[in-house]
């Protein structure tokens, strides 16, 4: 919740998100967020074109001052992301070496048949499958694979690629993901990902019975 709250407050600052190298207010913007920016625009000076030739990109100085600084939530977002990365490591890890992924989580040839995880699907309704933990069905075997293996990793990858502490020591990650503000454009979409994964588990949880899950989840008595 830390991440997504800081998270937040660092995108009202610009909600425009770019494909590519550059982007700013001067220049098309891939998608526009219908949420608040923390600054009244009073417009621009004149803008500067960065060469000679035609789709320049150009910068301009404002002519008015963010008035809602959001240091505070990139340096909170920035501490709490350690947080994500040490216990996602120490997860993953831990799954591979105690055999918890080979057994529980690799989905099998069979799963990945559409029949198989149509099923899941449709039966996959909380109540019906009431008690957390393995063994997995076939659709919770991609999805928590594709989380843990797959989204984390990006997520903290394409992070990492709009610092340019970190790109000055690893250019090879702006090749990557196609340059910062691409990275940023992924960054969002995968934060929409792990959040609506987040609040999906979180409503099955409370529909299937959020005492009794809570109690398997910490102390593993089920009933």
């Amino acid at each position: 919740m830390t991440l997504m709250l800081s998270g937040f407050v660092i995108l009202m600052a610009h909600p425009r998100l770019y494909w590519g190298a550059v982007g700013n207010d001067l220049t098309p913007a891939l998608v526009e967020l219908p949420i608040s920016r923390n600054y009244f625009h009073h417009g621009w000076t004149p803008s500067v074109a960065f060469f000679s030739g035609p789709g320049s990109p150009v910068t301009a100085e404002r002519t008015y001052d963010i008035f809602n600084q959001n240091g505070w939530a990139r340096s909170l977002h920035f501490l709490a992301a350690w947080f994500l990365v040490l216990t996602g490591a120490f997860y993953a890890v831990t799954a591979l070496l105690s055999g918890h992924f080979w057994r529980d989580l690799r989905p099998r040839a069979v799963d990945l048949m559409p029949r198989r995880l149509w099923g899941s699907l449709r039966r996959h309704r909380g109540r019906d499958e009431q008690m957390p933990g393995p063994p997995y069905n076939p659709l919770q075997k991609c999805v928590y694979v594709a989380v843990v293996f797959l989204v984390l990793p990006l997520i903290v990858l394409t992070g990492m690629t709009m610092s340019p502490v970190i790109t000055a020591a690893y250019p090879g990650l702006l090749e990557l993901f196609g340059g910062s503000q691409s990275a940023r454009t992924l960054h969002f979409a995968l934060f929409v990902v792990l959040g609506s994964f987040l609040i999906g588990h979180l409503v099955l949880t409370i529909v299937s019975g959020f005492k009794r899950q809570l109690r398997a989840m910490t102390v593993g008595v089920a009933r």
